[in-house]
Formats: C-alpha cells, sequence, structure tokens
C-alpha cells in the first residue's frame, strides 16, 4: 500500500521541488512568456479594430458607390428627358414650319390660279367686245331692211368668226 499513499518526506521533497521550479520559471520564463502574450494580445486587437475600421470603410464606400450610382440614374434619366422633349420640340416645330409654308404655297397658287382666271375672263370679254363690234360694225355697213335677211346675215358672220 505504500505505493498508493506516498510518504510525507516524498511530499515535502516534491513540493519544495515544485516551489523552487516555480519561482526559477518565474524570474526566468514567466515574464517572456507573458510579455509575448501581451504583445499577442495587442496584436490582435490590433487587427480587430483595423478589420472592423476597413469594415466600416467598405460600408461607407458601398454607400456612397450606391449614392453615385442612384445620383448617375437620375442624370442619366433626366439627359434622356431633355432628349426626348428637345426631339419632340424640334418636330414640332418642323410640323409647324411645314404647315406654314404648305398653307403660304397654296395661298400663293390660288392667288395665281385667280390672277390666271380674271386674266382669262377679261381676255374673254375683251375678245367678246371685239367680236360684237365687229358684227356691229358689218350690221352697220349693211343697211338691211328685210327682218330675215338680217338673221341670215348675223348667222353667217357668226359662222365666219372663229372661237379660240
Amino acid at each position: 500500500m505504500e505505493l498508493l499513499t506516498p510518504g510525507l518526506g516524498f511530499f515535502v521533497w516534491n513540493l519544495i521541488a515544485f516551489l523552487i521550479l516555480l519561482i526559477i520559471l518565474r524570474k526566468t520564463a514567466w515574464k517572456p512568456i507573458l510579455k509575448s502574450l501581451k504583445s499577442r494580445e495587442t496584436g490582435i486587437a490590433e487587427s480587430l479594430a483595423t478589420a472592423e475600421r476597413v469594415k466600416a470603410e467598405m460600408a461607407q464606400l458601398k454607400s456612397e458607390n450606391e449614392a453615385l450610382l442612384a445620383k448617375a440614374r437620375e442624370e442619366r434619366a433626366q439627359l434622356l428627358k431633355e432628349a426626348r422633349d428637345t426631339k419632340d420640340r424640334i418636330i414640332n416645330e418642323a410640323k409647324e414650319q411645314a404647315k406654314i409654308e404648305a398653307n403660304k404655297i397654296i395661298a400663293d397658287a390660288g392667288a395665281a390660279i385667280q390672277q390666271q382666271k380674271m386674266a382669262a375672263l377679261t381676255d374673254v370679254k375683251n375678245q367678246v367686245g371685239t367680236l360684237v363690234i365687229e358684227v356691229a360694225e358689218k350690221v352697220l355697213r349693211r343697211e338691211l331692211t328685210d327682218k330675215s335677211q338680217q338673221e341670215k346675215y348675223i348667222k353667217q358672220l357668226a359662222e365666219e368668226v372663229k372661237l379660240n
């Protein structure tokens, strides 16, 4: 049973050896180990802070990027609207100008037709007047006493006159 229960002397010597080893380790190894743990903890904390800062910057950049995209979409929509408005305005102006030109051409053509009509009527009136004067002159030159002879002569003169 001695194997299962150690003796008091063995226990004391083990305790003394452990305390000596603990003091030696505390003087020589404990400080560097704690220092490296502290520096590692500081490095990890700095890395976490840097990661958080980068994450915040990325979120800010993402929001700025989305804002720029929204602004670009607005500007594109505005440019398209202005282009459509300009196109519609140009088309309407061209239509209006074409209507004005067409009305002017129609009015000029109507005036020309009216002028030619008046010239033709004046020419016909002049020809009729000339014919009447010629017929009257011929009738007066020939004094006819008989009415039937007079009608016969008028018919003959009417056939002689060439109408254009």
